[in-house]
């Protein structure tokens, strides 16, 4: 039987606009690698430093992107990533409408472009992501001297983050992920 891949990314959609999204990033076989949940605190052992670390460097590696919300948890971290527009300093988004001069949120497009435009690969969420599992599992298989062993699951997870109320939701259930750990679909034993 021969295995094909399917990519769950969506089909035409550039990667590379500006726009907030919700990234999702699994340990390999859901793995409890980064820590644990007590009393509703997620508390990070060394590899979660790790993880943790890399997260806030991104930017410093990236300047095209900006943080969110972001949690580490045991298997897995949840975070919101915005790629900015070149022309401004401070704009979080395509959204619609031009951006203003005060760098105002704006939300990625509601429409998917047809005919996508090149970008450096360097620029994309894909392109940040392997950048990030990279580090942080060079890193980590340094420590635990398992040079090649895998840390991350294959793939990812993203939601592109279309409008504010979109935003809130999202941020919200990254802080309080820790308190609903035990019915978090990635919780595993």
């Amino acid at each position: 039987m021969k295995f094909h891949s399917r990519s769950i990314r969506l089909h035409n959609y550039d990667y590379s606009q500006s726009g907030a999204y919700f990234i999702t990033i699994c340990t390999h076989q859901r793995e409890w690698l980064f820590g644990e949940i007590r009393n509703e605190k997620m508390l990070l052992n060394e590899f979660g430093n790790i993880a943790r670390n890399e997260w806030i460097e991104t930017p410093k590696i990236r300047p095209n992107i900006e943080l969110g919300e972001f949690i580490i948890m045991p298997n897995h971290i949840h975070g919101i990533i915005w790629i900015k527009d070149n022309l401004s300093k401070s704009v979080l988004g395509g959204g619609e409408g031009k951006v203003d001069s005060k760098g105002v949120l704006q939300y990625a497009p509601t429409t998917i472009p047809t005919v996508p435009t090149f970008t450096s690969p360097s620029k994309t969420i894909g392109a940040i992501i392997r950048g990030y599992k990279s580090s942080v599992t060079k890193q980590i298989n340094i420590i635990r001297k398992l040079p090649g062993f895998a840390v991350w699951q294959r793939n990812y997870y993203e939601h592109i983050i279309r409008n504010e109320r979109d935003l809130n939701n999202i941020t919200q259930y990254i802080k309080f992920n820790p308190s609903n750990w035990d019915k978090d679909d990635l919780y595993k034993l």
